[in-house]
């Protein structure tokens, strides 16, 4: 459910219509709907009553400090992958024993920032960064709190560039090696166990990986337990999908009922991460028509958004539903919707019948409000949207547009070229 509906063919996010915000702050632009994430949130976390649990977003779904904030003041926490991300998530006043930090590449500076900032734990990926991370807390003269992000080699049956939890994937330690890591885990002075974790990819449509992965990280946590070793925190990840065409994947009732029937906390607080399912849906991006064109075997919409602004279509083929802020009776047309990038891989819908549209009018890209603005860039030296926020009658602009001059900010010219 979300809170983009059209109000006698003109479409309104809450009480706001999306082409008065269009007017105000120019396009492109990310919209998010403040109702929608408080609805998701709630449902998500109250679908777990009854089960100790923390809720701890996945921030690189989209990591703007008013959404961390919303989802803090509801006694939410925070995934993090980054040394950025964590200074993000305390700037968004996260209480930091909310803060999980997974990601298989953590620099020393990161270990050393998260055991300064006292957060809940690390997700630890290899035996090199456990050694690494037991070495910067040693000279800091802290405990490190750590669980092993481990690998069940189950099949998401998702995107294969958004799956995680395969042999063949980057992250986390082979199941069948985590008791011996462990162990040696556990032997180390700086490091102290309380957790194990899981991630099985994102945009997962299906209940039966998550059972099949939490079956096996309940049988490891028995094993740890016959050997002294007290596991405290579950953490299952996130990954739960969203509909952006013709998905169905589970309600969040469906997901937790599915979860406590396998798990029965014993003292174990399950940590989960979602992140596209509190957001996707949450936000559109809004784009204005440059140009219609026709080139004898091809249609195209050519709009002011573009690949460096919503990177999914390209990079995953991902869907996302086009709709126009204002509706009108038209024609459909087999189309390429399309932005300015010099890349033929620069479009936001390829071959769809789409409603013709004209030039300067308002497109809304729907479910952008996951790995929209998060995955954003400066390609082809473009400023990045603004980012908007809507609660009932009221718009928030959340983060300004980039201007010409922050793309040469932090750039130095060395003199030798000064002539």
């Amino acid at each position: 459910m979300h809170h983009f509906k059209y109000r006698e063919d003109e479409l309104f996010c809450e009480a706001v219509p999306v082409s008065k915000i269009a007017q105000a702050v120019g396009t492109p632009f990310y919209l998010y709907s403040y109702a929608t994430l408080m609805q998701h949130f709630k449902a998500f976390d109250s679908a777990f009553e009854g089960l100790p649990h923390l809720i701890c977003f996945s921030m690189k779904t989209n990591s703007n400090r008013a959404v961390l904030r919303m989802l803090a003041n509801q006694g939410g926490g925070v995934d993090i992958v980054s040394g950025g991300e964590l200074f993000r998530a305390l700037q968004a006043d996260v209480r930091p024993e909310k803060i999980v930090y997974s990601g298989v590449g953590k620099r020393l500076d990161e270990l050393e920032y998260g055991l300064q900032a006292g957060i809940l734990m690390f997700n630890v990926e290899s035996v090199q960064e456990i050694l690494a991370l037991n070495e910067v807390a040693r000279r800091l003269g802290k405990i490190a709190p750590i669980s092993l992000r481990v690998n069940p080699d189950i099949d998401a049956r998702t995107h294969p560039y958004i799956s995680t939890g395969l042999k063949k994937n980057k992250f986390g330690i082979d199941i069948n090696l985590a008791l011996e890591e462990y162990m040696q885990a556990a032997a180390l002075s700086h490091l102290k166990i309380i957790g194990i974790s899981c991630h099985l990819g994102s945009q997962i449509t299906q209940l039966s990986p998550f059972v099949e992965a939490l079956k096996k990280l309940i049988g490891l946590v028995r094993q740890l337990e016959q050997r002294g070793l007290t596991i405290r925190f579950l953490d299952l990840g996130g990954g739960l999908g969203i509909t952006y065409d013709a998905e169905t994947p589970p309600h969040p009732r469906e997901y937790a009922a599915a979860i406590k029937a396998e798990l029965h906390s014993n003292g174990i607080t399950l940590i989960l991460e979602p992140g596209r399912v509190m957001v996707g849906n949450a936000g559109i991006l809004v784009a204005k028509v440059l140009y219609t064109k026709e080139t004898g075997v091809k249609n195209f919409i050519i709009t002011d958004a573009a690949m460096n602004d919503l990177l999914r279509p390209s990079l995953y083929n991902a869907f996302h539903a086009i709709q126009p802020v204002k509706r009108v009776e038209r024609a459909k047309l087999l189309t390429d919707v399309v932005g300015p990038i010099c890349e033929s891989s620069d479009f936001l819908a390829r071959d769809r019948e789409i409603e013709k549209f004209e030039a300067g009018e308002l497109l809304a890209v729907m479910s952008a409000g996951a790995y929209g603005f998060s995955m954003s860039s400066n390609y082809n030296s473009r400023v990045r949207a603004a980012e908007v926020l809507v609660n009932g009658d009221e718009y928030f602009v959340i983060r300004a547009r980039e201007c010409y001059e922050d793309l040469i900010r932090g750039e130095q010219t060395p003199d030798f070229l000064k002539s």
